[in-house]
């Protein structure tokens, strides 16, 4: 077990309700939303085996860029990132899902043949599935291969992914 505690912090914004975001030593290491301080501190610890600090400060950077992003008026985040939790597969999906520019898509099977894993567009969905960074790893870029909205575990859903779409595509 890590004696570092995570920090975390909390946005607010009005139509994904409270973003918890939760950061190591190394960078941001986790997002998750709708969520409770009390659930995501616990989830943490069950996650990652440590506690959680509150400490806004910390993640001070993390909350401009996110809130920014959500008005429209970011497209590209600049945040250190914590990949260590991740196997060597869902780093590969998921570097290669946050190569994908702002306002564009691609699909489950493109991400698996850009990463020299043509037949894996089911294992790149399970990676996409449980990206611990939703929004700044922008896992709702991805579709199905026929170019339909397929899962997303953040706010309400499928429903979010399509705002978060659509917020992209007026920018």
């Amino acid at each position: 077990m890590n004696p570092n505690p995570l920090h975390i912090a909390c946005l607010s914004f009005e139509t994904l309700g409270e973003i918890w975001l939760a950061a190591s030593e190394k960078g941001l290491l986790a997002i998750e939303f709708p969520s409770t301080r009390e659930a995501f501190s616990a989830a943490l610890k069950r996650d990652y085996g440590r506690e959680a600090v509150y400490a806004p400060e910390a993640l001070a950077p993390a909350l401009e860029q996110l809130a920014a992003y959500l008005k429209g008026s970011l497209r590209q985040f600049t945040l250190a990132l914590d990949w260590s939790p991740m196997g060597t597969f869902q780093q590969a999906a998921l570097r290669e899902t946050l190569s994908i520019p702002y306002g564009e898509t691609r699909t489950y099977g493109q991400i698996a043949a850009a990463i020299g894993k043509p037949r894996a567009a089911r294992a790149v969905g399970r990676a996409e599935a449980t990206n611990p960074l939703p929004l700044v790893i922008p896992c709702h870029r991805v579709l199905g291969g026929d170019g339909s909205l397929h899962g997303y575990g953040g706010g309400a859903g499928l429903p979010t992914k399509q705002w978060l779409l659509n917020l992209e595509r007026k920018s």
